[in-house]
């Protein structure tokens, strides 16, 4: 059964959770959203999306450097007191954030925050791609919506398999350090450079 972009939009406005692993929970379930929404309670997402609005102001940067210095990650891991940014745990999911970014080079933190322009241009260079290889226009928009979630998930940092276990994404592993801490986290900006690279 083929999972729609409506499905999954409606079960993330239900949960909180994120778009991966609504469609992941969509596609155990086959498609029920009940079954779907409960299965994302199960697994803890949903009690961290119930922290979500609690404010997070305190928190660590977390630089690190790799390749002999060949890339440079600083990143801004927000949390809601300074107790818990104190804590070994904080600090090595910060850092663990810091690592994924180096390794996957990720342009924005989740799907929000990519620009519309480029959401759109990306759509009609798929669309384009999809005419030239001979793709029949009745299968052209999904193949759109297929290689955009491919699109997204590479470029978006929550979006991403998580590098130590790729069963799992950056936003899951997140969940699971608020779950875990107890406070609301956010990871706020990031910024990669990379020896010799050049601006977009």
């Amino acid at each position: 059964m083929s999972i729609t972009a409506a499905q999954v939009k409606e079960l993330r406005e239900l949960t909180g959770a994120g778009v991966l692993d609504c469609r992941k929970a969509l596609d155990e379930t086959g498609g029920d959203l009940e079954k779907a929404a409960a299965l994302l309670h199960e697994r803890g997402v949903a009690k961290a999306a119930k922290r979500a609005d609690r404010e997070t102001r305190e928190g660590v940067l977390d630089l690190y450097s790799h390749g002999g210095g060949r890339v440079g990650v600083m990143v801004e891991v927000n949390c809601e007191t300074d107790f818990v940014a104190r804590t070994e745990e904080f600090r090595t999911f910060a850092h663990e954030v810091a690592l994924q970014i180096a390794a996957n080079a990720p342009r924005w933190v989740q799907v929000e925050d990519v620009p519309e322009a480029i959401v759109e241009a990306e759509k009609a260079r798929i669309r384009q791609e999809a005419l030239a290889e001979g793709k029949p226009e009745h299968i052209v928009e999904r193949i759109v919506e297929g290689r955009l979630a491919k699109f997204l998930e590479d470029s978006c940092l929550l979006e991403q398999s998580y590098i130590r276990d790729d069963e799992k994404t950056v936003e899951q592993l997140l969940k699971e350090t608020i779950a875990s801490v107890g406070e609301n986290i956010t990871i706020r900006r990031f910024v990669r450079w990379e020896v010799g690279e050049t601006e977009e």
